[in-house]
């Protein structure tokens, strides 16, 4: 194994490890921490090792601290993970088919269509987005500053709502809303309400980006770190 594939493999454990301290701290928001680790996992691991480092640290914290919609993070927060590591090199198609598909579906179920359109807009936003942002993705890691770091935000921008839109997909068009027995208006209740923290999580990605992420993304140029 090659010096830069061993490191991809220790960094795809820390980050796992990473992913399930910060669900395990998390308090206070709608989902949980790991949310603001997602862009980071897919930018600097990949694709596909990032999937696997959020599928792994979603599934140990689950275990560690179960919960009642245990289901919806170890499928969600990989997906976003999956997303912003493709956009970072530049794929926009498999992006474009994970939300084609899964938009698709909510808008063929009958409570998507009944459902207000406002409380998926960054969704639909961040759908549109897909294409222009794989195109700018490689400025993530080129020297030019103002360019990187405008495809750094945008990039996490569009994986934590993959998060989003993925729970949306498990919670209304794959049906597991029924098994907690909920009414149409129960469900219309907790989805406006997540909606609302939803809006607010991704500013707080956005935020988390640019003081967090876009300085190390330096940190690690200047290391000549192989992203």
């Amino acid at each position: 194994m090659s010096t830069r594939n061993s490191l991809k493999v220790g960094l795809t454990a820390i980050f796992a490890a990473l992913h399930a301290i910060l669900y395990l701290l998390s308090f206070g928001l709608w989902r949980n921490w790991a949310i603001y680790i997602e862009p980071f996992e897919g930018i600097f691991l990949g694709p596909w090792m990032g999937f696997s480092a959020a599928f792994m640290g979603s599934v140990i914290a689950r275990i560690i601290r179960p919960i009642d919609f245990w289901m919806f993070g170890i499928v969600a927060e990989p997906l976003g993970v999956l997303v912003c590591g493709f956009l970072a090199r530049g794929k926009w198609k498999p992006a474009i088919l994970i939300y084609g598909f899964m938009l698709l579906a909510y808008f063929i179920h009958p409570f998507g269509r009944a459902l207000p359109l406002w409380t998926i807009l960054d969704i639909l936003i961040s759908f549109m987005l897909i294409y222009p942002v794989a195109k700018m993705g490689n400025y993530i890691f080129m020297d030019d500053v103002k360019r990187s770091s405008l495809s750094f935000i945008f990039v996490s921008f569009i994986g934590t709502v993959t998060d989003s839109l993925t729970r949306v997909f498990l919670f209304i068009p794959a049906g597991l809303y029924s098994l907690f027995g909920l009414s149409f208006n129960e469900l219309q209740w907790i989805f406006v309400t997540g909606a609302v923290s939803s809006y607010i999580e991704d500013a707080l990605v956005v935020l988390v980006s640019v003081l967090v992420g876009i300085p190390l993304l330096a940190a690690l140029k200047k290391l000549k770190f192989p992203c």
